[in-house]
């Protein structure tokens, strides 16, 4: 029901100033104080003029009160490792806040602090199918900074999640294109490597703001169902490589051994071919210092060369046996017996030679008597 409707009285809210104009707002604003001073415990006597003054002073000591409070309430603290970024209602402005003592004006800004120098890490394990068709179990660490931190609060609205995403997706793609031996083996610091330029270039590409520093894979190795038979194939390849290293030890010990006595003979021979080419040369200049002998005086070197060729045979032989030429008979010597009967030594020299020119009377001798034979 409206307050001027006939029956009701005079109700004016604004003073029961009927239809005198407009309200007055001076008026207004006393009754509005006079309220307030009641509910701060202001006093109900008093003129209107104390009264009035009362009230305008307290309304400006609680509107002090709130600016002083509404000035502390927008002062805010941002440490050394750390970055603001401002939100002015709702909307995200440029200017990254850096460290130190700063005010920004309450309800109307909103701050959020973003730490920039916490390294932090985020672990991520999953079966993958390899290249060469086999089934392997990766762990791995992915160690991250926030570079930007204006994409990681507005670009992505859970940066985490796409990270979980991005190395799920980088993981595969590498161990994919790698084979077993690779993934779980020495390859596995090269895969590292490769995973983390292939997850910051994803997430670059989403602006997360992340900047990854370091990926370490954990641990690579097949499933557990098929571990022990896994194990026993690795075995095998190491017990094969040992057999290899231990032979080509074994070729290389031998192989310089081998130069080593071809090196040998190569020079024995060499030796031999010196002594021999020596010997050939000291021969060829005693014939030639003989043939000299032989032309002053022919019979006694001749003779003298018989005797020394006798005594070299019969130095060297026990038993001789002489043909003589219109004999009928053989002579037999046997100087093994000569030699028991002397000294028990080889036969000297002079033996040899009383020996030899024995022989040879004996031949002429014989010789002789077949002539005189022949001549009857």
């Amino acid at each position: 029901m409206a307050w001027n409707e006939p029956g009701r009285g005079n109700q004016d809210p604004w003073g029961n100033r009927g239809n005198q104009g407009p309200p007055d707002l001076d008026e207004a604003f006393r009754k509005m104080s006079a309220q307030l001073a009641k509910i701060f415990g202001g006093r109900r006597g008093g003129g209107k003029d104390s009264g009035g003054g009362f009230s305008t002073s307290l309304f400006g000591a609680v509107l002090l009160v709130l600016a002083i409070g509404y000035g502390f309430w927008g002062l805010y603290q941002v440490d050394q490792g750390e970055r603001g970024v401002v939100f002015r209602f709702g909307a995200v402005l440029d200017s990254i806040v850096m460290p130190g003592l700063h005010w920004n004006p309450p309800i109307i800004d909103r701050v959020r602090k973003v730490n920039v120098t916490q390294v932090r890490g985020k672990k991520h394990q999953a079966l993958m199918l390899t290249e060469d068709e086999n089934i392997v179990d990766v762990s791995m660490t992915v160690q991250y900074v926030v570079d930007d931190p204006i994409k990681f609060l507005v670009r992505v609205r859970r940066p985490e999640v796409s990270l979980d995403h991005a190395t799920e997706s980088a993981l595969r793609h590498v161990v994919g294109s790698s084979i077993m031996d690779q993934v779980i083996t020495d390859g596995r610091a090269a895969i590292a490597i490769e995973v983390q330029e292939r997850l910051q270039s994803y997430l670059n590409r989403y602006e997360t703001g992340i900047l990854v520093s370091k990926v370490n894979i954990d641990e690579s190795a097949p499933p557990t169902q098929v571990r022990d038979a896994f194990n026993d194939v690795q075995k095998a390849k190491e017990d094969e490589q040992r057999v290899i290293n231990e032979a080509n030890a074994y070729a290389e010990s031998i192989i310089p051994t081998a130069r080593g006595e071809a090196q040998k003979l190569i020079e024995q021979a060499s030796a031999y071919r010196d002594q021999v080419v020596a010997r050939s040369e000291g021969e060829a200049q005693r014939f030639e210092k003989l043939l000299t002998e032989y032309a002053l005086a022919k019979d006694v070197t001749r003779d003298r060369l018989y005797l020394d060729s006798i005594e070299a045979v019969l130095s060297n032989s026990s038993k001789i046996m002489v043909d003589v030429e219109g004999g009928n008979n053989l002579m037999y010597l046997p100087l093994d017996r000569f030699v028991q009967s002397g000294a028990g030594g080889a036969p000297s020299q002079e033996n040899v030679r009383s020996l030899a020119d024995a022989v040879m009377r004996e031949i002429n001798n014989r010789l002789a008597d077949g002539r005189v034979r022949d001549a009857r």
